[in-house]
Parts: C-alpha cells; structure tokens; sequence
C-alpha cells in the first residue's frame, strides 16, 4: 500500500506527523509539507519527502498508484482549492488525483467554528466521496493524555483505511 500524508497549516502538524510515525513499515510513505508547516519537522523519519512546489513528484500522477492519502490538519484554504479543483501546489495536485482514481482521500479540517462557506466545501467533497474527518475524539475511549487522544484520532483514520492499529480503546 502507499500512502500519502500531507500537512497543512501550522497548527496540528504534529497529528499528521504522529500519524505518519505510526503507520506501519510494510507501507509505502510519502510525506508533504506545506511551507507553513516545514518549521515543524524536528527529526528524520523513513519517508520520501516531497516539495510542496514540485507537481512533478512521481505521486502526482494517477499513474504512480498511491493508494490513499491524509491531509492532517487540512486548512480551510487548501480544502477551498480542493474543493474548487484547484491544482496549484503538490498538496492539492495530489488530492486532485485522489479524487479522480476514486482513491480514499481524509481530509482533517482543523478550524473551528466552521463556517457556512467551509461547511459547503465539506460538503461539496463528500459528495464527491472524500472522507471529511476532523479531529475529533469520543469519550468512550476514555483518553487520559494527549497522547492518547491523538492515538485515538490517527486509529479512527487508519480505520477508514483499512490499516489494522491497537491505537485506540474500541467501543466494548
């Protein structure tokens, strides 16, 4: 399987960092930031980093065969661009693609309250079929840190991918 996780946005980055780290090895990583987001990544990881201005990377093409993607935190601008077919950056090229090889494709708003025009972008892409998956915990799970809600948040996503995890308490 291959992956594609995209920061965008400062705030939040280091869900889409944690959820980068806890996919497991026997997937294929991508990894993108946005330059908002650059400042943010402290320490090496096994990934193939990509410039967010590059629309040449090889997970720009529908060809290459990425399997999903997460956008984790997702700003209201770059799901605008989404939203409107806007191709511009890497980010948004590649949720493009997504989009048309009918490919899962999370997007994690991270603004809140969202307004009228946001909620009509969400909804705009659900019906295309993007997942809209804001983080959001439950409290069944009974989270005590941080940690453990982001855990629970990054297992919700790999859930909707199919990615087996012990991420998070489940429902008994």
């Amino acid at each position: 399987m291959k992956i594609v996780i995209a920061t965008s946005g400062a705030s939040g980055v280091n869900l889409g960092l944690k959820a980068l780290k806890s996919l497991p090895d026997t997937i294929e990583k991508h990894f993108i930031m946005t330059k908002n987001s650059e400042m943010v990544l402290a320490k090496e990881m096994n990934l193939t980093v990509h410039d967010n201005e590059d629309i040449s990377a090889s997970i720009a093409s529908g060809s290459y065969g990425t399997d999903a993607m997460i956008i984790a935190p997702c700003s209201m601008n770059t799901l605008a661009k989404i939203a409107c077919g806007i191709s511009d950056n890497l980010v948004t090229r590649c949720a493009s693609v997504m989009i048309k090889e009918h490919k899962k494709l999370i997007l994690a708003p991270r603004e809140m309250p969202f307004s009228a025009i946001a909620l009509e972008n969400m909804q705009k892409l659900a019906t295309l079929g993007v997942i809209i998956a804001p983080p959001v915990m439950a409290y069944y799970s009974k989270q005590q840190t941080l940690d453990d809600m982001e855990n629970f948040i990054i297992g919700k996503w790999f859930d909707l991918l199919g990615i087996q995890n012990n991420l998070y308490k489940r429902w008994e």
